[in-house]
């Protein structure tokens, strides 16, 4: 079985490989133990449901005390960003005092990161960092800092480690573009 053997005909290019994604998570897990060593509240935040993959992955390589929490967003509809950031469910701790770090699975445009960075600062965090597994540096349209960032990216429409278009992909162990045409012919 290749790594591309899986039942989605609409997989383009392999990007980064199961192999990839996880020496780089136990990487990013190894800085955040480091940087949030004296942390007595350490919050990761993540954003349903893309997220949960990576985030669950990233958490057993923090070697800290910490907490779990969701919110759920809705900005994407098929393959395109909407522009409209919409909160499906806000996430259940009081984050007042408490260092968070915000985990995404890609940032894009970067509109809906920066829309939920505002919200949680007006919730008194101690500190607010944001975490992604992949970057698409070219479509930003905010500014926005990454503390924590696992790939950047070329602009492709991608699947895989908990990333889909229209709910199919999620379970690739790997990234991969989606070939935009094949997945319009058989949709």
């Amino acid at each position: 079985m290749t790594a591309l053997d899986f039942p989605y005909d609409f997989i383009g290019e392999l990007l980064i490989s199961q192999h990839q994604i996880q020496e780089r998570v136990d990487s990013l897990g190894e800085q955040i133990t480091k940087d949030y060593l004296h942390s007595e509240k350490l919050l990761l935040l993540g954003l349903l449901r893309g997220s949960v993959v990576f985030m669950t992955d990233l958490m057993r390589q923090i070697r800290r005390p910490l907490t779990l929490d969701f919110m759920s967003i809705s900005s994407y509809s098929g393959s395109e960003s909407t522009g409209f950031v919409r909160i499906d469910s806000d996430h259940k701790s009081n984050i007042s005092g408490w260092d968070v770090i915000l985990i995404d699975d890609i940032i894009d445009s970067g509109y809906t990161i920066h829309t939920i960075r505002k919200l949680l600062m007006d919730r008194n965090p101690k500190s607010l960092k944001v975490c992604t597994l992949l970057d698409k540096v070219e479509r930003r349209q905010v500014d926005l800092q990454i503390d924590y960032c696992g790939f950047q990216i070329p602009d492709h429409f991608v699947v895989g480690y908990g990333l889909d278009i229209d709910e199919k992909g999620r379970n690739l162990p790997y990234i991969a573009s989606v070939d935009l045409e094949k997945y319009r012919q058989n949709k």
